[in-house]
């Protein structure tokens, strides 16, 4: 059995995940003034939302708070905009965040349009909030705040409660909304149905504004772009209409619910929630016409302290995987597994160099260029998914190219590793034995069981950390969070078609990037970029066509490119983990087996999963 001093690296990095998980909850709770909880709402048709109450203790039924939803983007979690919930309920509103549906935590929904139509749940929280569900919440003054598709649902919020109020003769039930990151919806007929305060803020480089209706860099430029004007010029009589707008000038009255206000941050469109600006803007605009209960400057921001502990925990989460296989390979169940490292191969020469190298780039210019081939391919094998329609069949809309570009790669890639070692390395004394294949059955079963121990291990740790603290392993909107038993499921039926991939990098970076004295950090260096390139340059053209044009390149599928943001870093970190564990076991399986339950899990658990009612 192992003995302290051997497990010392595991028992440290626990500590410091538990430690630094302390120290975010400090944050997101603002040092104890406000209270976290998760709650469900049931709504309609059999769904259900899972929000997060933010409490200020400064809330109470004698003094009453301004109540605010926040509703994450297309493909977000109620975790991704923490950051304003952080800075709103330390100001002394009450804030509820959630997952909308399909997302995280929460029920699909029977529409195929939830943002739209339902607010993602919005609307149903409002009203559940409006109805005095909770004694300490001033019901006259309730907002909605979203970002991207989140900021639709707040549009639409203002449209939906604008009508109803209308029709009774009320007062509107969403007093104020906040649209951050979309301006589709700012058109005539939605927006004279508001009975709502609104602010608007889009990013000056945002990359979807070639959807907008001017062309190029001014279809973002709020100054000048109707959907802004319209915005304002909704409010104003006729003789008072504006040509341009004047940025962070409040236009209007926020006592007959007229308040407009337009603000445009220079940053691109996925990076907006976490911009010190953009956060400020959206401060002082709930100050104006809610008031904050505890008023504190909107430049004093203590967000991103959460965001940096959180990151580093992800790092140490990641990392406590090296030590706790290396405990779970002393123990004499699972001790067989471990065998002699394989000789690397001799350093090649000139034409061995040309051949690998030739490799490398074909290789990651096939990946780039079959991506957004595969995000149609996708569209018409997972036709249901691709529609929002809720199935058991794949239904994870985003993730579903990315599968098939995986097992299409991959399977390419076992192919050219074998052509090249059948045509030039066995001729050159390149010996199979390298690649670390060979495995009997009793040892490759305990490699099987070991992976799903440790995926096991992994995720009991994230729960525990959870339940204690409130937060889990991410930065930004790259985030290892916790899932509902339905996605074991779906786990295992991503799982045959993505492991092609990992399996593939796996036999690659062990088999014919491993040479004798090429040091350990340049092999993985060039592994990395090797694992990664493709999706790398599709980045690369898509911005700089972007910066040079004001429209991205793809326009069609903009939104499959924007989703490699949290992709290219776990591809460029995967060939690591691969070297890793193969240097423990001196085979290729055990690693591809544990990273791609754990990195297709991280996948599955941040994106759209379009699932059945029960």
């Amino acid at each position: 059995m192992p003995t302290l001093k051997e497990n010392k690296t595991l028992i440290a990095i626990a500590s410091l995940i538990l430690l630094f998980s302390y120290l975010a909850s400090l944050f997101l709770t603002s040092f104890g003034s406000v209270e976290v909880k998760s709650l469900r709402l049931d709504t309609q048709n059999g769904q259900y939302i899972i929000y997060d109450l933010y409490k200020p203790k400064t809330a109470t039924k004698d003094s009453k708070a301004p109540f605010i939803a926040i509703i994450p983007g297309f493909q977000r979690s109620k975790e991704a905009l923490s950051n304003i919930a952080i800075e709103l309920s330390r100001r002394g509103y009450v804030i509820a965040l959630i997952d909308p549906y399909a997302q995280g935590l929460s029920s699909a929904s029977l529409s195929t349009r939830a943002a739209t139509t339902e607010g993602y749940g919005m609307f149903a929280l409002v009203e559940h909030i409006h109805s005095g569900a909770f004694e300490f919440v001033d019901t006259n003054k309730i907002g909605a705040t979203g970002h991207s598709m989140g900021g639709n649902a707040a549009i639409r919020g203002a449209d939906f409660f604008g009508k109803q109020a209308t029709e009774k003769n009320i007062k509107s039930k969403l007093d104020s909304v906040y649209v951050s990151g979309y301006v589709l919806t700012l058109r005539n007929n939605i927006l004279r149905n508001s009975r709502s305060n609104m602010g608007v803020s889009y990013a000056l480089y945002d990359e979807g504004a070639f959807r907008n209706e001017l062309s190029g860099w001014d279809s973002a430029n709020m100054k000048i772009a109707p959907e802004s004007l319209r915005v304002v010029n909704n409010i104003l009589s006729t003789d008072q209409q504006i040509e341009e707008v004047d940025l962070g000038k409040y236009y209007g009255s926020k006592e007959n619910n007229t308040l407009r206000v337009i603000f445009n941050e220079p940053v691109l469109h996925p990076f907006q929630p976490y911009n010190f600006e953009a956060t400020s803007n959206q401060l002082d605009y709930f100050e104006k016409v809610f008031g904050a209960p505890k008023y504190i400057n909107s430049v004093n921001q203590i967000w991103h302290w959460k965001e940096i502990f959180t990151l580093i925990n992800m790092v140490l989460a990641l990392s406590m995987l090296i030590p706790l296989t290396k405990l779970l390979l002393s123990f004499n169940f699972f001790s067989s597994i471990s065998k002699n490292i394989p000789v690397p191969l001799n350093t090649p020469k000139r034409e061995g160099k040309i051949i690998f190298w030739s490799i490398f780039f074909i290789s990651a210019l096939i990946a780039c260029v079959t991506f957004i081939p595969m995000v149609e391919v996708a569209k018409i094998l997972f036709e249901d998914a691709a529609n929002r329609k809720l199935t058991w069949f794949f239904p994870q809309r985003m993730n579903n190219p990315v599968m098939l570009w995986a097992a299409f790669n991959g399977a390419l890639g076992i192919i050219i590793f074998y052509l090249s070692y059948k045509l030039f390395g066995k001729k050159n004394g390149v010996s199979s034995e390298s690649w670390g294949l060979k495995i009997n059955k009793n040892d490759f079963f305990k490699t099987i069981i070991l992976a799903f121990v440790i995926f096991s291990t992994f995720y009991i740790f994230l729960y525990i950390n959870y339940y204690l603290f409130h937060v889990d392993y991410r930065f930004w909107f790259m985030g290892v969070r916790i899932f509902q038993p339905e996605m074991l499921i779906v786990l295992m039926m991503y799982f045959p078609l993505f492991f092609i991939f990992f399996f593939s990098n796996s036999l690659r970076v062990n088999g014919a990037m491993r040479f004798k004295d090429q040091p350990e950090w340049l092999s993985m260096l060039i592994a990395g970029f090797a694992n990664s390139l493709g999706l790398m340059l599709i980045i690369i053209i898509q911005y700089f066509a972007f910066f040079k044009t004001g429209t991205v390149f793809w326009t069609t599928n903009w939104l499959s490119v924007n989703l490699l943001f949290g992709i290219v870093p776990m591809m460029f970190i995967l060939p690591y983990f691969n070297r890793i564990f193969f240097n423990m076991t001196g085979r290729v399986y055990l690693g591809p087996l544990i990273t791609c339950l754990i990195f297709i899990m991280i996948l599955s658990t941040n994106t759209v999963v379009y699932l059945p009612i029960d």
